[in-house]
């Protein structure tokens, strides 16, 4: 009867497979305790090659110098300098023997860094050239607003709408006008200006829908445009006084009480006045280059009404009515 061999013989085989696992281990360890023996040796040498003056360390011109003369082409004192604070542990601005390395890790770290630097500048060129075309996105959308500073002559027709609230609020100058000697030129001169403007059939119409069809070109200069917005506005003002005024005359009629003359004349005295110093206000503020907007209520109301660059969508198509959640801010 055959004897089997029993657990015996598989504990033999494990053991001989431990044993030359660990004669497998024991080679690869002095394959890498070699390896890193010719390193350090390798380093020590490049170290000792470098170290020109034998001070024990190596300096950036030492170190500069000698990748030079390795790689037999020019380095530059800033590339030297990120090597050099790559490997410099101590952070001394040298490199003793503990902290060299090989000339391949130099060069390794050299490589990674030119790449880190290349895709550093692909990043900023693209970003820069992002920003050039947003640039020059923002510069057609003022071009097509003309929001660029107004000209001289841009300045001088910016006035001009006033002339159309001008001539109607001369109406409330009727006592203080009256009063005046009929030689003064500059009386002369508003006279015939208002005799023109009321010769013409419907003029108050006509310079309305003028000045509001026109506010609404965007090729126009800004202070041009603001200023015929403002001006219909401030024609509108200029009617409620006229509205109280003549419920004031129909007063005495209804209630039988009657109004000092003086006292009308000064309401009328006032209104005139106030629309003098709103057009001396925005005549110097025009002809200087300034948009007068410091008209309480008018002002504003023109600003909100005027074109801007939030009216542009993403893709840059101009809608003249603003986004429903920049109304209610």
């Amino acid at each position: 009867m055959r004897m089997t061999s029993g657990p015996s013989e598989s504990d033999d085989e494990i053991q001989r497979l431990l044993a030359q696992a660990a004669k497998f281990r024991a080679e690869a360890a002095a394959l890498e305790a070699a390896r890193l023996k010719d390193m350090a040796l390798a380093a020590e040498r490049a170290f000792n090659s470098f170290d020109t003056n034998q001070d024990g360390q190596v300096s950036l011109q030492e170190l500069k110098n000698g990748l030079e003369k390795m790689w037999e082409t020019e380095l530059s004192e800033s590339r030297a300098k990120e090597l050099m604070e790559a490997f410099d542990a101590s952070g001394d601005g040298s490199l003793r023997l503990e902290e060299f390395v090989t000339v391949d890790k130099f060069r390794n770290k050299l490589d990674l860094l030119v790449r880190e630097e290349t895709l550093a500048a692909k990043v900023a060129k693209k970003n820069a050239d992002e920003e050039a075309v947003a640039a020059k996105f923002e510069q057609a959308k003022l071009e097509f607003l003309n929001d660029r500073p107004p000209t001289n002559v841009d300045k001088l027709v910016s006035v001009l709408p006033y002339l159309f609230p001008l001539m109607d609020g001369l109406q409330y100058g009727r006592f203080f006008l009256g009063n005046q000697d009929g030689s003064n030129p500059f009386i002369l001169a508003v006279a015939l200006l208002y005799t023109f403007y009321r010769s013409i059939p419907f003029s108050g119409f006509v310079a309305f829908f003028a000045l509001n069809i026109l506010s609404g070109n965007p090729k126009i200069n800004r202070l041009v445009r603001f200023n015929m917005q403002q001006a219909i506005f401030v024609d509108f003002a200029l009617f409620f006084p006229g509205i109280l005024l003549g419920a004031s005359q129909m007063l005495p009629k209804i209630t039988g009480a009657s109004i000092a003359p003086s006292v009308v004349e000064t309401a009328y005295d006032l209104v005139f006045f106030s629309m003098l110093g709103v057009f001396a206000y925005v005549t110097i503020s025009s002809l200087l280059g300034i948009t007068p907007d410091k008209l309480p209520i008018i002002s504003k109301a023109v600003n909100d009404r005027m074109p801007s660059i939030d009216m542009f969508d993403e893709d840059g198509t101009f809608s003249s009515k603003r986004d429903d959640k920049d109304e209610t801010k």
